[in-house]
């Protein structure tokens, strides 16, 4: 959902809000950091202590991983957003994932998504899921690749936006990936910027933009979750 109110203090980049799916995560890694800390204090080991620190540091570091900040959408409703944080790998004409393929080309935009990106999956337009396929079994290439969207695991939907015009959006494993979260299902309805689902470690994005709609960004490009524009609806 969209925010109302902004956060400027220092806690909302220290101790941002951490999306449910890591919670187990993070406290799996500071349980093993605690461990490690008591046993360097008991066995009183100097050359345990020196990776006391480097293990809670990088059981923040899978905290911060599944941090969920909330984002601030442009007032444009016919603007289609970015559903994923990272840059743009790939923009070209091509037709839908096979599942929902329908014969024709549709411009399609790819985001990839690095371990220091925040991995939620937000709509990129209110709209309502009408078909939804994951397939599961799948390759480990770099999310990066164009045949990345054939080859590894994967989860397909098609979106019906409020305006009545059809689009895609596909979650990518990549290279480090080994899981994608879907969190809705077919025929259920969505907000704008509303969360989706998110990708364990680096991972990509594809939004099919509807029929008739070119990108508005290239190659390079960053992008922000559920702020910065790919499009507009034509309607």
């Amino acid at each position: 959902m969209e925010a109302t109110k902004p956060d400027f203090s220092n806690r909302a980049y220290l101790l941002p809000h951490i999306n449910r799916e890591g919670v187990k995560f993070g406290l799996i890694a500071l349980v093993f950091a605690l461990m490690v800390a008591l046993a360097a204090i008991f066995l009183k080991s100097f050359a345990l202590t020196l990776f006391v620190l480097p293990i809670f540091l990088l059981a923040y570091g899978t905290f911060l991983f599944f941090r969920d900040p909330d984002r601030y959408p442009p007032e444009d409703e016919k603007a289609i957003l970015s559903p994923a944080d990272g840059r743009i790998c790939l923009v070209q004409e091509c037709e839908l994932p096979d599942s929902l393929a329908d014969g024709r080309k549709y411009w399609r935009v790819s985001v990839f998504m690095s371990v220091f990106n925040v991995h939620v999956n937000r709509m990129p337009t209110a709209g309502e899921i009408l078909k939804k396929e994951y397939v599961a079994a799948g390759k480990f290439f770099n999310a990066s690749l164009d045949k990345a969207s054939k080859e590894n695991e994967r989860c397909n939907y098609l979106i019906q936006a409020e305006n009545g015009q059809t689009y895609g959006v596909t979650q990518i494993a990549g290279l480090v990936a080994r899981r994608i979260v879907p969190q809705v299902e077919e025929g259920q309805k969505l907000a704008r910027i509303e969360r989706f689902g998110l990708i364990r470690f680096g991972s990509r994005l594809d939004v099919y933009l509807p029929e008739g709609v070119k990108p508005e960004v290239r190659v390079g490009q960053i992008m922000v979750a559920g702020e910065t524009v790919l499009g507009h609806l034509s309607k």
